[in-house]
């Protein structure tokens, strides 16, 4: 029987379940991982807290619970080509989980899992197995204390706890660092579930090759460090990771035989069967199209409501090959017209109460949805055609292989996702080398100069920060959350602060004292220097002693929770450590940055006043001298739309707004509409910088720092629009003094300008028109003058036409013309001689360029002007082609022209075979 618990009741009966048992409701975080550039996309409940396990962040909780976003569509996790086949595959999915950081263990863990499964949400007892481990290598002691515990379960049959080997029951996070056992929950869901019923030798059985048994619930406990592949060492304090599939245990605890069939997908396949019309037996016999539709509307929302934009590298490739997948599947099925916006909005308001991203940014999800859609289908028909060309080749040649490269070419050209290109082979029984592919893409991006779009990050020395860390709050130097950090003290007034200097590190070793000149890593108390984060830069200084010693800081970093290090050069003196020092911030660099920083605030809020909403910002650069500002948005912007937000940040900077500055929880923020960076990662407790009064100019999450009211940024000027990445649009500024400076430059220019045409600044504009049209008449008549004399020039030559057997050919350079005035002679030429061949070459802005002309009647004869010019284009550096009557080619080596015409006569004579 169908359990009357619907999916939005079971996830948060999840959560409740938790909190009752003292732990804290975290937020999903972002499907892109903030701050964590090893991923392309979150893909699992323990991403946001990597850091907690490697022992870089510290939290104000030891208990957590909540359900997260995840995305497996790329990388080692990447479930893109079983979507579809099956009734479990998702590259979207939601994994409910709970942690314990230090605080409880196996015992606790195992117990509520239990009570949770059978309790509360009525599972049968009998059907539950559990497994534990033991190391099949015979290395790591088993987890006894994991199965005692098993066993000490009411109900739980001692036959359904089983030991497994390292590749079930062994969780590690990479090559080296925190791992530990872990012990899986299986529900067996019955013989008629069994898929291999028939074979011969078939046992079905927990961790077999049948889908009978169902991993539920993973439980992770976190116990170990590991240095290298033989050796483990016990972590000082041990954690506990759960992950359970929320669409798996819905299916379960609703009886049904698919996750499409349950309430949290069947209402888009629902809606698709709407859109077609089929009736039940045309919907089963659809059932890929269907649940890829599914499956992608829901990705594509979701990835959409965090801010990723269609595009071709990265994230963007993935979000709109997504879209287009789903956009050929829904073709498959007779959807031709947009349709895409219409599942999302079942998916809006199915997942919008749990997660607000979704409503709060429908129209963008909506609308980029469709856009992508109608581009697909203005691409895609070429692209397939081609595909299905080279596919046919493939068949007559006995291959089954498509070219990399050539599928690299039908994405470049086309815009057909690998994917895709993927999908159609297979359906005919071919494949494509996906390493091609790669290949030509990487080779693709060094020819094009673009960056690779996640580099790992650059290592630091993680260990020897955390080394001096634990051994200065030990010695009680440091307090026990680490080094004070609060560059809000004083953001107007000056910065200075003191303190001893605690350590020091030179070349990635600690040392005493350190020398003039040398470059070194300071750590003090507590400090006032801001660490860039949020694409504000970092502050600048100095660090004085009382020997007299000074050390320029020009960098600040946190390479481990609780340890900031000042990074800078001794200018002069001895500091060693134990030292009484003064640290000033630049206040004068800090005080441009805050005013470029507040600055991007309200050019965030114009944007999505003048653009509209979907405006996201997308990345920004905030320095002393300038802005840079990334944000989504489709199209460039016209003049008068950045006229009209120039004006209006500058407004705001007149109306003189104070700024209120407040610290908050996360959560709250988020759902007072609170804009956050994409990308960013946010504590639980965040800063909010308000904007405005009746009229709220800007609310954003910002860690940086900010003018105490908007009258101190002065002015703002746009220096620069353009486009940053497919579907990302950027904006460059300056304010305060850059500003100035920018206004006293053009101020100049225009002075010297209107001296030079004798008028006032006011009379330019009319000025400047009546000379450019003076110089237009003076060209045209130039130009008239240069055409006479090269049809005076090329007269003489038409009364001497040389013949090559009984044909009429010419072949010259002409002298200041340009490919209209070659076109004119060409014809010209054809008046004269209704039989024949004319080949003329000019350089025209220091590149050469040559006309063939041939008429009809030696065409037939043999003689092909594209052909032609396609034989002396290389000649002169380039390449040519047109059509058999008249073609062109062009080149890079004007000096090479005259080489070029003498290969004319030859390639003729071979031609007539003479």
């Amino acid at each position: 029987m169908k359990s009357p618990l619907t999916g939005a009741q079971i996830r948060q009966s999840f959560i409740e379940f938790f909190i009752q048992r003292g732990h804290t409701k975290i937020a999903s975080a972002s499907l892109v991982p903030g701050g964590d550039q090893t991923l392309l996309f979150t893909n699992a409940g323990m991403v946001q807290f990597k850091d907690i396990f490697l022992g870089t962040d510290q939290r104000p909780y030891t208990r957590v619970v909540n359900s997260q976003k995840c995305m497996r569509v790329a990388g080692k996790h990447n479930d893109l080509e079983d979507v579809g086949q099956d009734d479990t595959h998702h590259t979207f999915f939601e994994m409910l989980g709970n942690w314990s950081f230090g605080d409880y263990y196996k015992k606790e863990a195992i117990a509520w899992a239990w009570e949770l499964l059978t309790e509360v949400w009525g599972l049968d007892k009998n059907r539950l197995w559990a497994t534990y481990f033991k190391d099949d290598q015979g290395n790591i002691p088993t987890d006894m204390e994991a199965a005692e515990n098993w066993l000490l379960q009411p109900g739980m049959n001692p036959n359904h706890v089983l030991p497994f080997g390292r590749k079930d029951n062994f969780w590690e996070m990479a090559e080296t660092g925190p791992c530990g056992p872990c012990s899986e929950i299986h529900i067996d869901r019955g013989a008629e579930y069994c898929d291999k019923q028939g074979i011969p030798g078939h046992v079905c059985q927990v961790n077999g090759d049948c889908v009978r048994f169902t991993e539920l619930w993973n439980l992770v406990f976190i116990q170990y460090n590991r240095l290298s592949p033989t050796d483990l060492e016990p972590l000082p304090a041990r954690h506990v990771d759960t992950g359970m599939g929320l669409e798996r245990v819905v299916s379960i605890i609703q009886g049904v035989d698919s996750n499409y069939a349950t309430d949290l997908l069947s209402p888009v396949m629902d809606t698709i069967q709407s859109l077609t019309g089929d009736d039940d037996k045309q919907r089963n016999e659809h059932l890929t199209p269907y649940r890829v539709l599914t499956d992608h509307s829901r990705s594509a929302a979701f990835l959409i409501a965090d801010g990723v934009v269609p595009g071709n590298t990265g994230r963007g490739y993935v979000c709109r090959m997504i879209i287009r997948r789903a956009a050929r599947f829904g073709s498959m099925i007779g959807l031709v017209e947009p349709f895409l916006a219409r599942l999302a909005s079942v998916i809006i308001e199915n997942y919008g109460d749990a997660y607000p991203e979704l409503s709060r940014n429908k129209k963008a999800i909506l609308d980029q949805l469709t856009r992508e859609e109608i581009r697909f289908r203005r691409t895609v028909e070429g692209g397939v055609s081609q595909l299905e060309e080279l596919l046919a080749e493939l068949k007559e040649n006995g291959e089954s292989i498509l070219d990399g490269s050539k599928a690299f070419d039908l994405y470049a050209t086309h815009g057909l996702p690998f994917e895709i290109t993927r999908d159609i082979a297979r359906e005919q029984g071919l494949d494509v080398d996906e390493a091609g592919f790669r290949t030509a893409m990487e080779e693709h991006r060094l020819i094009s100069g673009s960056g690779k779009v996640f580099e790992q990050a650059g290592e630091n020395n993680v260990e020897l920060y955390r080394s001096i860390e634990e051994d200065l709050v030990e010695e009680k130097l440091l307090p026990a959350g680490g080094v004070i950090y609060d560059p809000y003290i004083h953001e107007r007034e000056s910065a200075s602060f003191t303190g001893n200097i605690l350590a020091m590190v030179r070349d990635g070793l600690p040392v005493d004292q350190a020398e003039e000149g040398d470059t070194i890593d300071v750590i003090l108390p507590e400090t006032r220097f801001y660490i860039e984060s949020g694409g504000q830069v970092s502050d600048t200084g100095i660090i004085m002693g009382g020997t007299g010693w000074i050390i320029k800081i020009t960098d600040m970093h946190k390479p481990v929770a609780g340890m900031i290090v000042h990074h800078g050069y001794i200018e002069r003196g001895t500091p060693k450590v134990g030292d009484r020092t003064q640290a000033t911030v630049d206040m004068d660099r800090r005080l441009d940055i805050m005013r470029n920083h507040t600055a991007t605030h309200l050019l965030q809020g114009e944007l999505r006043k003048v653009l509209g909403e979907h405006v996201r910002q997308a990345g920004s650069r905030v320095a002393p001298d300038r802005l840079r500002f990334d944000f989504s948005h489709p199209e460039a912007m016209t003049p008068e739309q950045l006229e009209e937000i120039e004006a209006g940040v500058n407004r705001a900077i007149l109306k003189n707004y104070k700024l209120r500055i407040a610290n908050k929880p996360l959560q709250q923020a988020i759902n007072e509409g609170a804009m956050a960076l994409f990308g960013e990662k946010y504590a639980e407790e965040v800063r909010t910088i308000t904007i405005g009064d009746d009229e709220i100019m800007s609310y954003e999450l910002c860690g940086g720092t900010h003018v105490e009211q908007t009258g101190d940024i002065g002015i703002f000027l746009i220096t620069s629009e353009g486009s940053a990445a497919a579907g990302i649009r950027r904006i460059e500024a300056v304010t305060g003094h850059a500003a100035y400076q920018l206004v006293q430059k053009r101020s100049r220019i225009l002075n010297h300008i209107a001296g030079e045409l004798e008028c006032s600044i006011d009379e330019l504009p009319e000025k400047v028109n009546n000379k450019l049209e003076e110089l237009d008449n003076t060209h045209k008549q130039l130009n008239h003058m240069r055409l006479e004399l090269v049809a005076a020039e090329f007269t003489q030559k038409l009364q001497q036409v040389p013949h090559v057997a009984d044909i009429p050919v010419l072949v010259s350079s002409i002298d200041n013309a340009d490919v209209d005035t070659l076109r004119l002679m060409a014809d010209k030429f054809r008046e004269h001689h209704p039989s024949g061949v004319i080949v003329l070459g000019t350089i025209v802005n220091g590149r050469p360029l040559i006309i063939a002309a041939v008429t009809e009647d030696i065409v037939k004869r043999g003689i092909n002007a594209g052909e032609l010019v396609r034989y002396i284009g290389p000649f002169i550096g380039g390449s040519g082609g047109g059509r058999p009557i008249i073609a062109q080619a062009g080149g890079k080596d004007p000096e090479k022209l005259p080489e070029a015409l003498e290969k004319v006569i030859p390639f003729i004579q071979s031609k007539l075979k003479i």
